[in-house]
């Protein structure tokens, strides 16, 4: 199948569909006329980089990952143990980036709150700024 008929079956852009094979998450053949041709497969290859992309992997991780990778029907799950460790850093590394944003949210919250609800301490602000 052509690239857009592989967007049209998978929901994904043919840019990102350019995108993934840049980034050796896909392999189509080509035609004389350098048309990409994908295989069925690949229809099953693009909704998995989709769910590891979903959950916070980058392409290079889910390049080295994507191979040992086994669909259950529940989702995806590590065919390969070994891959286990390196599943659980990229999941440390989303919780400090969780963590990071909660404590920055709350910092802006305080800003917000501290706001008064009127312009009347702005406006002191600017006048004593203007002095």
């Amino acid at each position: 199948m052509r690239i857009g008929e592989l967007a049209k079956r998978t929901g994904v852009s043919e840019r990102s569909l350019r995108y993934y094979e840049e980034q050796g998450l896909l392999s189509p053949t080509r035609t004389p006329a350098g048309y990409r041709v994908y295989a069925g497969s690949d229809v099953d290859v693009v909704r998995h980089v989709r769910m590891l992309l979903a959950a916070g992997l980058n392409t290079a991780f889910i390049r080295e990952v994507l191979p040992c990778m086994v669909d259950t029907g529940d989702g995806l799950a590590p065919g390969c143990p070994e891959l286990l460790p390196h599943l659980r850093k990229e999941r440390d590394r989303i919780t400090v980036a969780i963590d990071g944003l909660a404590s920055a949210r709350t910092l802006l919250d305080g800003v917000i709150a501290a706001t008064p609800p009127d312009n009347t301490e702005y406006d002191r602000w600017a006048a004593s700024r203007a002095s």
